[in-house]
């Protein structure tokens, strides 16, 4: 199989596992949840890179329609939360060389940095978005009459700040027990080209 394909279907089959463990209810209330499917995609954007993560993350959001799982209060609303948020989840993929390079290097603490700040910054754009339309589309559901910006900061943050830090932890936890599952087969060029 030619490797850019590979990619793609190891993508789309991260995006549908993303997408069945996000169906695990963790939510608190209508506004707090912590998204399990930025696990599997935090660790296939380490793996892959930038890239094939915000291909992956596109299609989790996209999933979202032919399951029904769509929260609708108008168009924009809707291609802000998913189709848009969903793939800024990738943007994990940015620390991918930085991970793999310390995993060939054998340098235990800059891998556990760099899975640290992919997770967040997956996470944080990704929130960034359901902030904005918490703030314009959600502002008048506002629990306790509270200002749409402090509402929406307060639950789109607390639940991005959970989900950065439980993506963070198991991702660490994976990166110890199966190292090999962020360098794939053709890591080799990974070392030649970041030189």
């Amino acid at each position: 199989m030619h490797n850019k394909t590979r990619i793609m279907v190891e993508g789309t089959i991260v995006a549908a596992l993303a997408f069945m463990i996000s169906l695990i209810p963790t939510n608190i209330g209508s506004s707090f949840t912590i998204s399990l499917g930025m696990i599997p995609l935090t660790i296939f954007a380490l793996r892959r890179g930038l890239r094939p993560a915000l291909l992956s993350a596109f299609i989790w959001g996209i999933l979202h329609f032919p399951a029904g799982d769509v929260y609708y209060l108008s168009l924009p609303q809707v291609l802000i939360e998913y189709p848009i948020a969903f793939t800024f989840a990738g943007f994990a993929g940015i620390y991918a060389t930085k991970v793999q390079q310390a995993l060939l290097n054998n340098n235990s603490r800059e891998v556990t940095k760099n899975i640290i700040l992919g997770s967040f910054a997956g996470t944080g754009a990704r929130f960034f978005w359901h902030f904005i339309a918490g703030v314009v589309f959600w502002g008048s559901y506002a629990l306790w009459g509270m200002n749409p910006w402090m509402f929406s900061l307060i639950m789109n943050g607390a639940s991005g700040i959970a989900t950065g830090i439980f993506t963070a932890t198991i991702t660490i936890i994976v990166v110890k027990k199966v190292p090999q599952l962020f360098l794939p087969r053709d890591a080799a060029k990974l070392e030649i080209k970041s030189r």
